[in-house]
């Protein structure tokens, strides 16, 4: 383990304008361990914050990073920071969606599942969201068993999948020969104090309580687009729309 794949999941809610929360999802490969942490922008300084906290909730030391190919990542801040931390960066092909398939499938089971498609750009939800990444970190990666894909055959029209038996994360990374006694001593104790009742009552007040910050607060400015940079459909406005005086701010 360690080798983590990477990824960021905007919170605009359907409203791109302005500055929003975006959460960072980090799941390592080999045991499916998934870490969230929530930032304000999506700006490389808060990225590589964002990625140097996470790491460090992972139970075993990071290895080695793979990002898709957006400029939060493909930047000489997260560069530097792998560099003198002798982490292997490598980036997704372009073009080939699927290269980051275990964290992009987190991105729902993780994210999406629990915190939904609202807009959150406050930093009380800011907050919020981080509380909920602390906890359900716990209870997924402890208590939640997830089978992993082991083959796959088409034949025709059919796709037939086989999948291994349901383990959680925890589970995966004790019995794994590359984790040493250090990490499964911390991981053993970790464990041992997990109440998972009290985790889920505690997700659920955090979530409810964020949902009702993201419904109640007025509505974000929707940036007013200029239609004179569009292409006109029509050949006779070609002239109207090239003379027409830039709006952009």
């Amino acid at each position: 383990p360690g080798f983590l794949e990477i990824d960021l999941v905007g919170h605009e809610g359907g409203n791109s304008s302005g500055e929003f929360c975006f959460t960072l999802t980090m799941t390592d490969i080999a045991t499916g361990w998934t870490v969230n942490r929530s930032v304000k922008n999506k700006a490389a300084r808060w990225v590589v914050e964002a990625i140097d906290e996470a790491s460090r909730q992972f139970p075993f030391p990071i290895l080695g990073i793979d990002s898709d190919n957006g400029s939060e990542f493909i930047n000489a801040h997260l560069f530097e920071y792998c560099l003198t931390r002798k982490i292997t960066f490598t980036r997704s092909r372009s073009g080939n969606k699927n290269d980051g398939a275990h964290v992009e499938q987190k991105n729902w089971t993780h994210v999406r599942q629990l915190v939904g498609y609202l807009r959150f750009d406050t930093e009380a939800e800011l907050e919020l969201l981080n509380r909920i990444w602390s906890l359900d970190g716990v209870f997924t990666n402890y208590l939640l068993a997830q089978q992993k894909l082991v083959e796959k055959h088409r034949h025709g029209a059919k796709v037939t999948k086989r999948y291994d038996r349901a383990q959680t994360p925890y589970a995966r990374a004790l019995a794994h020969n590359g984790v040493d006694e250090a990490s499964r001593s911390t991981m053993d104790t970790t464990f041992a104090g997990v109440r998972m009742a009290s985790i889920y009552d505690q997700i659920q007040s955090l979530t409810a309580e964020l949902e009702h910050i993201a419904l109640t607060k007025g509505l974000a400015p929707i940036r007013r687009v200029n239609r004179a940079f569009n292409r006109p459909s029509h050949p006779e406005v070609l002239d109207e729309a090239m003379n027409q005086a830039s709006r952009r701010i």
